[in-house]
């Protein structure tokens, strides 16, 4: 502030006479001074940085803004023009001081038709020239890019057609409707053409050679089946009544032909047996008809293999004669015969006592399915699910197929019977559900639906009214077989997990519970009235794929796996 002080000062005290300048001393000093508080005096010094500049124009003009859209008084001719008035930016380079209009130039406006310009653009793309937009009407052969690929198709575009290599063959011309005989019409020859054209004599070898080689491929090498072997694993085939291991035992504690369920049926909880002797995984089991007290085996080792469930529970006969893996078995009604099938093509009738196979069919395709017909007059049918979309009836007597059922999209997985085996129900890869009359080749009732999955595996309840079905979405669906197959929608278990296996499922005897296995060797068990999980827990190392419940036992249930061992629980 001192220091302002004494710049006002300066130059104001010239009292001399002889013209010098005289400076107090005392003001000199004034900055060195200390300040009194009392005394303060303030004072505000504005510099002016902008010297005035006169300007260029005259005061007849107007000055325009650039950035103004509307112009509301006429201007001059030289207004417009005039160059831009101001100050330069002094960082910008000389081609940002240029007039620009975009970021890369000034650039003229003209109009383009949309068409053409990507029809040259589409050109450039394929052929890789195209018309020089610069060109004016004097060069209309003039184009940018591949000079010799626009001379090759005499630079056409995309939108036009090339010009044929040589002229068009002609055909011969009868137009004439009056001539009947001789009328052709649009269907004339070509005037060149040669119908008739036998090939040489080195032509005709080669081809010859070609359709020998094929003669030899296309030839069906008839497979004959395999020798049919049987092993009896127990000391006596008879007992001393001359019994054999058929006959029901009546020494176990449960009336096993009876013909009433038991009255209230238990959770299992422990594992009371295991049965091993297959070295490869357990495709399905079955118990012997009505008695229960054999249990029939099919293994991925091509045996099958039957045990005892009660006394000493041993494997009693091995029948091997499949060269692959057994896939279903089937008993028929008295138990004294069963069918098998597998990978093999084949699907084979045993006699359950001898182990003596009697005959065997085959398709040439895989049987995923296999059943008697359960009605007594006609246990000499049965019936398989082929994998070409197939369901084959075969006639035992006489060794041939007496029906087909062909209206299935995929590989058939299961045939059911019900309504008094009156009908039957199918389930397949292509996601429906087909029920069929015996004897008559159209479904009757076709299920399908766009939230339906493949079902590989279905149960028909005790009491014939329902149908449990195992989806591949991991829940199991249920239908009514009286209301006309009606889908249950609030009745869906859920909680396991089975997608891409075909685990079975079963029913306690009294309907109070339905079982599962699952892909992880879980055995699960869940109330039927309210699908509620009950319980759950591992019974196998690998894919639990077949459960049984006893029909006369109140809490006993068979499972089998991929591990290669089948489980009894109580």
């Amino acid at each position: 502030m001192a220091a302002i002080l004494g710049l006002q000062e300066y130059g104001s005290d010239t009292n001399s006479s002889d013209g010098e300048t005289k400076i107090d001393v005392e003001d000199f000093n004034m900055h060195l001074k200390p300040v009194n508080d009392k005394e303060k005096s303030y004072m505000a010094v504005c510099p002016n940085a902008a010297p005035a500049v006169a300007p260029k124009y005259d005061g007849n003009s107007r000055l325009l803004d650039i950035n103004v859209k509307e112009v509301k008084h006429n201007l001059k001719y030289e207004d417009m023009y005039a160059p831009q008035v101001g100050p330069l930016h002094p960082f910008k380079t000389r081609q940002f001081q240029s007039n620009r209009n975009m970021l890369s130039g000034y650039t003229e406006p003209a109009h383009v038709s949309d068409f053409q310009f990507e029809n040259q653009r589409r050109t450039f793309t394929s052929y890789g020239y195209a018309l020089d937009p610069s060109n004016d009407q004097t060069e209309v052969d003039k184009v940018v890019g591949d000079n010799t690929a626009a001379e090759d198709n005499k630079g056409i575009t995309v939108f036009e057609v090339k010009p044929s290599a040589g002229e068009k063959r002609k055909k011969e011309k009868n137009r004439d409707p009056a001539d009947i005989d001789g009328y052709l019409g649009p269907w004339a020859k070509y005037a060149d053409e040669q119908t008739v054209i036998k090939p040489s004599e080195e032509e005709q070898k080669e081809l010859d050679e070609i359709l020998a080689k094929r003669s030899k491929h296309s030839k069906q090498v008839e497979e004959k089946p395999m020798e049919e072997k049987t092993t009896l694993h127990i000391k006596d085939a008879y007992d001393y009544q001359g019994r054999s291991f058929l006959h029901a035992p009546q020494d176990v504690g449960v009336n096993l032909r009876s013909e009433e369920p038991p009255e209230k049926c238990f959770l299992p909880k422990k594992l009371i047996h295991t049965w091993s002797g297959h070295s490869k995984g357990v495709a399905a089991i079955r118990w012997y008809p009505h008695t229960a007290h054999l249990m029939l085996s099919a293994g991925m080792d091509t045996k099958i293999k039957i045990w005892e469930v009660y006394n000493d529970r041993r494997c009693v006969r091995t029948y091997a004669g499949h060269k692959q893996a057994v896939r279903d078995i089937t008993f028929n009604n008295d138990g004294k015969e069963f069918l098998s099938c597998g990978y093999d093509r084949y699907c084979k009738l045993w006699d359950t006592e001898t182990g003596q196979c009697k005959s065997h069919f085959t398709s040439r395709k895989v049987p995923y399915c296999i059943k008697f017909n359960p009605d007594e007059d006609k246990q000499h049918l049965f019936v398989a699910g082929t994998s070409d979309k197939k369901i084959v009836c075969w006639d035992i007597r006489s060794g041939e197929v007496v029906q087909e059922y062909d209206r299935h999209l995929g590989a058939v997985n299961s045939i059911t019977f019900v309504d008094q085996n009156r009908r039957f129900v199918t389930t397949s890869d292509d996601k429906s559900l087909r029920v069929w009359e015996w004897d008559i080749p159209v479904d009757f009732k076709y299920i399908a639906d766009p939230s339906m999955h493949s079902m590989p595996s279905v149960t028909l309840s005790p009491n014939g009214k329902w149908l449990a079905c195992q989806s591949m979405d991991n829940k199991i669906c249920v239908f009514n077989v009286l209301n006309r197959f009606k889908f249950m929608r609030k009745k869906t278990f859920t909680g396991h997990m089975v997608a891409g296996y075909a685990c079975s499922i079963d029913f306690s005897p009294d309907m109070s519970y339905i079982i599962s296995g699952d892909a992880d060797g879980k055995l699960y068990i869940w109330d039927w009235k309210s699908t509620k999980l009950y319980n759950k827990w591992k019974a196998h190392d690998d894919v639990c794929i077949g459960v049984l419940w006893h029909p006369h036992e109140t809490s006993k249930v068979a499972t089998c796996g991929w591990d290669g061992v089948i489980k009894y629980w109580d």
